[in-house]
């Protein structure tokens, strides 16, 4: 712009030099530090000096970077301080823009407003730079020489700077928008001119529309899937004419998992993530949690690793009965949030409260023999609001501690101590169990020992038998030799 508009660099020349040599400053701070900028190779980062020195000055972008910082503003000695176009070089540094666009976009919270922002951004800067030229090629043709150039600025109402430029800013935009209304082109370059700005207006409408068009797509995306399983919903229980109460409590539930933000698949957003940093959600998300259930404090990490990958959330509505006595315990549940009642048969006297951070359900999952309820449930607990809780199936604690048998051992003790306490242990029963469970780990040891000494045979086995071809290559060769000695003595 400064170029083209001549009264904008004349008008404010001490500012544009000091501006322009703050931004050389930063240029020549950027390469030094993309001198000392670590790359990865073979995985690793590299910190050696040389090498990032070496891996930089052999790449396009160093090149780029050299040749917009040369000193071509010198010139200004000889064409005086009125060419800005000298320093078009430092436009060359116009890739590091789009590489902060593209980092910044990964890591902001806010990508669709990041990718709305740069696409106005794009559109402004062409429109402007599409404001320049328009005032040069008037310039160069003649202010007011006809109806399409910039009028006379010899006219007190078209020559002040800002009219100038909000005259061609206003013309850049009525053209590339492809809305018209401007003066028709008088001359064949000024006709060229048009034709290229509208080709250029067609291509930006086209993508506003495509680029806008993707990012309210992305930004509903979550919420047109979620609408989508609501409706699928609705029509299900209008064709089993489902009674208005539970399709009103159905409705009821599902607004409460959007409007609270829980209608998100924790399994399917982290699907796509390597098991170690699945893992490590995982564990930053639930591990505090899980080492308030009392079977599971002071187990191994390694367990508790494996059980919080395990976890699903479950969300109750108010009413819902989680379990009641008498039902087979397939599940153990921890409190997230919500409050849930103890109930008696009668569903309304309440014995206790559950809040955020209890537990229950986790004896009925280990299966401890002698347990008078077997592996009943001993209560009915109900939700008395909306409900989170994040549930631990039987099938996947017992999956889990197949690989951990010790800490199999120390959860069972635990549930054997914790229903003694409570009054709910037929010790001889699970004094039969011991015996019964001592004899199956002696068994097993035995068939261990059976395995090991199977394979310390085999690997016998296969040894004498390579020792064995050995000794009878020996034998051939030996055999050979004597043979051909008798031969050459006869």
């Amino acid at each position: 712009s400064r170029a083209c508009f001549t009264d904008l660099q004349k008008t404010y020349i001490v500012l544009w030099l000091v501006l322009d040599y703050i931004s050389d400053t930063l240029y020549v701070g950027d390469i030094v530090i993309r001198l000392r900028t670590g790359f990865l190779e073979q995985g690793l980062l590299v910190k050696d000096l040389k090498k990032l020195w070496d891996n930089y000055i052999h790449t396009l972008q160093f090149k780029l970077d050299v040749v917009s910082i040369m000193p071509t503003d010198l010139a200004y000695i000889v064409v005086g301080l009125h060419c800005p176009e000298l320093r078009f070089n430092r436009l060359l540094h116009f890739s590091r823009m789009f590489e902060f666009f593209d980092r910044t976009e990964t890591r902001t919270s806010h990508p669709n407003i990041f990718r709305i922002s740069n696409l106005v951004l794009y559109i402004l800067i062409i429109i402007h730079w599409n404001a320049c030229i328009y005032y040069a090629i008037s310039k160069a043709i003649g202010f007011g020489e006809d109806t399409w150039v910039y009028p006379n600025v010899t006219d007190s109402e078209y020559g002040s700077l800002t009219r100038e430029y909000v005259y061609c800013l206003y013309w850049s935009t009525l053209t590339l928008t492809t809305i018209g209304e401007t003066p028709p082109p008088v001359r064949d370059e000024e006709y060229l001119f048009v034709i290229f700005d509208f080709l250029i207006g067609v291509l930006i409408f086209a993508t506003i529309v495509g680029n806008v068009g993707s990012m309210i797509s992305n930004m509903n995306a979550t919420r047109a899937e979620f609408q989508a399983k609501i409706d699928a919903i609705k029509h299900y229980m209008q064709f089993r004419k489902v009674s208005k109460d539970l399709e009103t409590k159905v409705i009821k539930w599902f607004d409460y998992l959007w409007t609270n933000t829980k209608a998100v698949d924790e399994r399917e957003v982290l699907k796509n993530l390597p098991d170690k940093l699945r893992a490590e959600i995982a564990i930053n998300v639930h591990l505090e949690t899980l080492k308030k259930v009392r079977i599971f404090q002071n187990c191994e990490a390694g367990l508790l690793v494996e059980l919080v990958l395990k976890l699903r959330p479950q969300v109750f509505s108010p009413g819902d009965y989680v379990c009641r006595k008498g039902d087979i315990g397939k599940e153990m549940y921890i409190i997230k949030e919500g409050k849930l009642a103890v109930v008696g048969d009668d569903g309304t006297t309440q014995y206790a409260l559950l809040t955020a951070g209890g537990c229950f359900g986790e004896i009925s999952i280990l299966n401890i023999k002698g347990s008078k309820m077997g592996n009943r449930r001993t209560a009915n607990i109900r939700s008395l609001g909306y409900s989170d809780l994040f549930c631990l199936s039987k099938e996947d604690l017992m999956e889990a501690v197949t690989e951990y048998p010790d800490a199999k051992m120390v959860l069972e003790e635990r549930g054997r101590e914790i229903l003694i306490k409570e009054g709910l242990l037929d010790e001889s029963a699970a004094e039969e169990s011991t015996e019964g469970k001592s004899m199956e780990e002696k068994l097993d040891r035995v068939a261990l020992n059976l395995d090991t000494l199977h394979t310390r045979f085999g690997r016998l086995l296969a040894e004498y038998s390579d020792a064995q071809m050995k000794l009878k290559q020996r034998i051939t060769a030996l055999e050979s030799k004597m043979r051909h000695q008798e031969l050459e003595d006869f």
